[in-house]
């Protein structure tokens, strides 16, 4: 598999998924893929679980049915301030942090407020990735966002699901043209499913096409590996994790 971690699924918690991730981890094992982050939605998007959930994420098993968990959540960007919606006491139980725009938290303002909001994200520290910004109902400064991000290790998700075409219409062309420059700029990248059904774990058939029609380079494809992928939490200061010692080596 050239794409072995998953690092943007969705449980029942979130409000309007369907699985639990248990079976998330079980469809993830039956497809071979060894490690994925669960990611639900953070408390201001509707139908969505309260801080705690996040925060006692430390209960969780490392492994179940033997993949590789990571503890994460997709946190909602509140303003332009670069304020997310999650409390930084909540950080220190998280391994993994996406933050991306959603209509019913951050209504669609303009270019310039958008780049501006996603550069104070990157700049605020708490966040490893920004996730599915194709979506054209939140445009933004491709070059000074993906510039800033490369600036901080801060990676540029490429979502399967907005590939797809039937949810944020008109992202794919979009997507392609952010992954090129992110290529230019020497970004790193991530791979989601953004799977809010089981089945979809692990499922990154567009991912790969646009992978390919772009010749990504594999060494900045952070989900490449579960060791390229702790590399890189591990750049980003994360504390490391005892549990997947052996996926490091």
């Amino acid at each position: 598999m050239r794409i072995q971690v998953d690092t943007h699924t969705h449980t029942y918690a979130s409000g309007h998924a369907y699985s639990t991730i248990s079976e998330n981890a079980f469809s993830a094992s039956l497809l071979g893929l060894p490690m994925f982050c669960t990611t639900d939605h953070a408390s201001l998007m509707p139908g969505a679980p309260h801080y705690w959930f996040f925060s006692n994420q430390r209960v969780l098993p490392r492994f179940l049915h033997g993949v590789a968990i990571i503890r994460g959540c997709e946190v909602n960007i509140r303003n332009i301030e670069g304020d997310i919606d999650i409390p930084p006491s909540v950080d220190q139980n998280l391994d993994w942090v996406i933050a991306s725009f959603h209509e019913p938290v951050f209504s669609p303002t303009n270019k310039l407020v958008h780049t501006q909001a996603l550069i104070k994200i990157i700049e605020s520290g708490r966040v490893d990735a920004l996730g599915h910004l194709g979506n054209p109902n939140f445009d933004f400064n491709f070059k000074k966002v993906i510039q800033c991000a490369a600036d901080h290790n801060v990676a540029i998700e490429i979502n399967n699901t907005s590939l797809k075409g039937g949810s944020r219409i008109g992202s794919i062309d979009r997507c392609y043209e952010i992954a090129k420059t992110a290529k230019e700029l020497g970004a790193f990248i991530t791979t989601g499913s953004d799977a809010h059904f089981c089945e979809d774990i692990g499922k990154f058939e567009k991912v790969e096409q646009l992978i390919d029609a772009i010749n990504f380079p594999l060494d900045k494809i952070i989900t490449h590996t579960p060791k390229q992928f702790l590399s890189f939490l591990a750049l980003r200061g994360r504390t490391p994790i005892t549990e997947f010692e052996a996926l490091v080596q």
